[in-house]
């Protein structure tokens, strides 16, 4: 099972060597409505929070965050406002992190709201679920070298033209990239295979 899994992430790895996305396009992926509603609720807090706060200076009520500081209304408030702040990011890292991944679970064709509501119950461990995500989430779909129709990263061949998607080595089987001369496993010389010929091969099978 183990050595199974193994081959599982390894196969993972290579295929998502295709994709070119840049950190910047990552964080695209986080809906723009959700960033603006926790700008606005964060905001709206802190508010809310050192007009409260004002308040019982001046009717005895409580004092946040310290009692301490009755006596001086400015640095309770900016206590009260680097609390509120703080919140406010880390709440807004868990709600970035669920959508995110709701939303790259889904363009990868993957179960998206099992991955989200997972995510969200491991944040608790430091964000654990974001990392056992981003280890075994699925490659992104790609465009078939011969056909440019839209493939799963989980097809082996093109379903438009039956184009070997993930071509292997003829001596040990692993699976190596188009662009390989000789097998980066075992130094097998590659011999590139025709376009045309894969396909004649393959009506001639059927």
């Amino acid at each position: 099972m183990s050595d199974a899994w193994n081959q599982k992430l390894r196969m993972i790895r290579f295929r998502r060597k295709r994709e070119r996305s840049t950190f910047r396009e990552e964080l695209k992926l986080v809906p723009k409505w959700l960033v603006w509603t926790c700008v606005v609720l964060t905001f709206l807090a802190i508010n809310i929070g050192i007009a409260v706060n004002l308040h019982n200076f001046k009717t005895g009520g409580p004092i946040f965050p310290d009692e301490s500081l009755r006596n001086d209304p400015g640095a309770s408030c900016a206590g009260l406002f680097g609390i509120i702040l703080l919140g406010g990011i880390l709440l807004s890292a868990l709600f970035f992190t669920v959508g995110y991944t709701y939303r790259d679970a889904k363009r990868r064709g993957m179960n998206a709201a099992l991955w989200a509501l997972l995510v969200l119950i491991l944040t608790q461990y430091l964000f654990i679920g974001l990392v056992i995500y981003l280890l075994v989430r699925d490659p992104l779909p790609y465009t078939c070298p011969q056909c440019a129709a839209s493939v799963s990263a989980k097809f082996n061949f093109c379903p438009n033209c039956k184009y070997n998607l993930h071509p292997a080595c003829s001596q040990c089987q692993q699976e190596v990239s188009d662009t390989d001369k000789f097998c980066p496993y075992c130094a097998t010389e590659l011999k590139p295979v025709e376009a045309g010929a894969q396909v004649s091969s393959a009506g001639t099978a059927d």
